[in-house]
């Protein structure tokens, strides 16, 4: 030490020059790397002589840093926090180290050493650090991060500081105009603010403030989880495909809050986290509370039970209670809408790496367009006779008898298509029991609808699906009409790159539900145009191999007599057939009334040879129609019958045992007969040209016979039409 102050004494004529402070500091750095301690030394000599001078301290706290003494380090830091809190300096360093707190990576070695000397600091430093930390910061989104550090690392800052941060954040918010709910303020707000300050039993909030907050958080969680998979495309990275599937576990997926780090964008279980805002702001606002966790089924029974004497309170005890029962019911609807939407549409929360699921499309059952009741058979003796004795015979009421608005309905499902049907299908009626809870009182409607156009609800396409499902499943069908208008609408606004890949199966989903729907109202013509339209966008499936004729129809095993709807998978090879049913209910009605109609009896032979022998009895009818008349007009036979039972019966009809029946099935037949008339009727001509084309069908049996009726519905769509004017 005496040689150090000896050369100092010696060029103090240097130091003049140079500087005083400058000199020490320099002749510091030079040794840092040769001799440390040496280093040390000049800079507490320089400390000594210049206790004011803030770059010899900065040099100090700079040595210590480097080397990663924590504590020597945290010692200087605070001497100069707090005798050179001006220099900027030390907010850099400052700076650095908060955002080494408000970073979630535990792997970078820096940013632990610098926590850990944060750490060594005194708890009062440390908040009044963060404290003048949160004051220097401008920007909104870093000033909120930088206040909620304090409140979570100094929980009694939380009455004085934490209202006051929420409704920046909510302020924050409405001045930057976000357009959704799902923004890096709201997102800061529900999930890290709100919980520190409804848990915090000494900050008093007015139950008017703690619904405003439990309203915010519903409909960022909400929005979270239902959000659009389009904008999760380039974060989805490998992850596990099963995780994908479950809608509980969507959380999961990679995605990013624009202003937020992709890791504080995750929310691990948003739904429990929202129903946990729920039960906090209940127990403050004094709700008539249930210990313990309850399923969903049970708090709409504990709701439902509050209804009933909810109009015997008075103003405020009403309104209290009124809260209670809206958003606990509120939250099993969303709830439960959603697990029943991304079960049957899950292509709407999935991103294009999810393992592609089929769609499901809830549908009136047509199943019951193959049977009658008026069977008759004494009129003809049928070639085919023996089959259909021999076949179970099928027995249903008439099709226009049931409306089915008066029953319990069922929904049937495929379990092997769809495993969680059971989950599925209760999702779907709490859901359906929680709408018609809100809509049952009138206090509880009027609330409810306020919140959906403060949340834009009639703008979100999931909840319009369900929507329209609800009301299908109601009986509604002219309401539900209207619906899928929306729906369609709704569709229309979404951007081309989150449709690509699945607007013909959403274009599918609509027209085939309006088809059923119109199909309910008996509207048979519009039913044929929505199926006809439909068959546009469909290409016909592969053929099965080869089913033999005396196969029992496989919709038996699938859905039982008397159901009312069924969920079918939102395919060719299931949608095809339920179209062909349709068509034949619609076309039935009008070939069996007392007025004759060859177009409309055509029509249905044609397409009673979907799922031939399952409408033998039909048929049968039929060919009694066509024996009554004593002669029978269609020019499209050849051109789509090539059911080998039905040629049979046909070219049994012309001989003399099966009643010598005169048939005009030949295109431009009407003119061959007058080429060919002759004293004695019909020329051989004629004949030899019907044994010629029924020579030809016999050799078409062996073709597919989707894409056989799928030619009939494209190339006949104005002949079908203009039957069913």
């Amino acid at each position: 030490r005496r040689r150090l102050v000896g050369a100092c004494a010696s060029g103090v004529d240097v130091m003049s020059a140079q500087g005083d402070c400058e000199f020490l500091v320099k002749r510091a750095r030079e040794l840092v790397q040769e001799d440390l301690w040496a280093a040390k030394a000049w800079l507490i000599t320089a400390r000594s002589l210049y206790p004011a001078d803030f770059n010899i301290q900065y040099e100090m706290y700079t040595i210590e840093r480097n080397a990663e003494r924590t504590a020597s380090a945290g010692r200087l830091l605070y001497d100069m926090f707090v005798n050179f809190p001006d220099q900027p300096a030390v907010w850099r360093e400052i700076s650095v180290i908060t955002s080494a707190l408000r970073n979630d990576s535990q792997d970078n070695k820096q940013t632990q050493f610098l926590r850990s000397l944060f750490e060594t600091l005194p708890g009062r430093v440390q908040c009044e650090m963060l404290l003048k930390a949160t004051e220097q910061c401008f920007n909104t989104l870093e000033r909120a991060e930088m206040l909620l550090l304090l409140l979570k690392r100094f929980p009694e800052t939380v009455v004085q500081h934490g209202v006051s941060l929420g409704e920046t954040l909510l302020e924050a918010e409405n001045i930057e105009d976000q357009e959704s709910s799902v923004n890096c303020f709201r997102k800061l707000f529900v999930c890290d603010v709100l919980p520190l300050i409804i848990n915090n039993p000494d900050v008093r909030l007015p139950a008017s403030l703690l619904y405003k907050y439990l309203n915010k958080a519903a409909e960022f969680y909400i929005n979270y989880v239902t959000r659009s998979p389009q904008t999760e495309t380039q974060h989805q990275g490998s992850q596990d495909t099963s995780d994908l599937m479950s809608p509980s576990k969507r959380s999961s997926q990679k995605y990013i809050i624009e202003g937020l780090t992709e890791k504080s964008s995750q929310i691990v279980d948003p739904w429990d986290r929202l129903f946990k805002i729920l039960s906090v702001v209940g127990m403050r606002c004094e709700w008539q509370m249930d210990k313990g966790t309850r399923s969903f089924s049970d708090i709409l029974h504990r709701m439902k039970d509050l209804c009933r004497y909810i109009g015997n309170f008075e103003n405020e005890a009403h309104a209290k209670y009124r809260s209670q029962v809206v958003y606990s019911v509120l939250l099993v609807f969303f709830k439960n809408a959603f697990q029943y939407v991304s079960g049957i549409q899950p292509s709407l929360f999935q991103g294009p790496n999810a393992p592609s699921q089929v769609p499901l499309v809830l549908l009136e059952d047509a199943s019951n367009a193959y049977v009658d009741v008026e069977v008759e058979r004494s009129k003809h003796i049928h070639k085919k006779r023996k089959l259909a004795e021999t076949r179970e015979k099928t027995v249903s009421s008439d099709d226009e008898e049931c409306s089915g608005k008066g029953r319990n309905r069922h929904i049937l499902v495929n379990k092997t298509e769809l495993p969680n049907s059971v989950e599925l299908l209760e999702s779907f009626k709490l859901a359906k029991e929680s709408w018609e809870l809100l809509h049952s009182v009138e206090s509880l409607d009027k609330e409810f609808t306020r919140i959906c156009l403060l949340w834009k609800t009639d703008t979100w396409l999931w909840l319009r699906i369900f929507l329209t499902d609800m009301i299908i499943y109601q009986g509604q069908y002219k309401k539900a009409v209207a619906s899928l208008h929306h729906l369609a609408a709704l569709q229309g606004s979404h951007s081309p790159q989150q449709v690509l890949g699945q607007g013909s199966l959403e274009q599918h989903r609509a027209l085939i539900q309006l088809a059923s729907c119109h199909y309910a109202l008996g509207e048979y013509r519009l039913t044929c145009e929505k199926v006809l339209d439909l068959m546009c966008y469909m290409s016909p499936p592969a053929q099965d191999g080869v089913k033999t004729q005396e196969e029992p129809p496989k919709v038996k095993s699938k859905f039982r007599k008397g159901s009312d709807q069924k969920l079918l998978p939102c395919t060719n090879k299931a949608v095809m057939p339920y179209c062909f049913q349709l068509l034949l209910a619609c076309f039935k009605l009008r070939a069996f009334t007392d007025n004759r109609d060859d177009m409309a009896l055509g029509h249905v032979i044609v397409l009673l040879q979907h799922e031939w022998p399952r409408g033998e009895n039909l048929f049968l009818k039929a060919v009694n129609k066509i024996c009554q008349q004593g002669n029978f007009q269609y020019e499209n036979f050849f051109n789509y019958v090539t059911n080998i039972d039905m040629l049979e019966e046909f070219a049994y009809l012309r001989t003399q045992e099966g009643g010598k029946i005169h048939l005009e099935l030949l295109p431009n037949q009407g003119m061959l007969i007058k080429h060919h008339t002759v004293t004695r009727g019909i020329t051989k001509g004629v004949k030899e040209d019907f044994r010629l084309a029924m020579e030809r069908q016999v050799s078409r049996c062996g073709e597919n016979l989707m894409v056989v009726l799928h030619h009939f519905c494209i190339n006949e769509k104005i002949l079908l039409l203009q039957t069913l004017s």
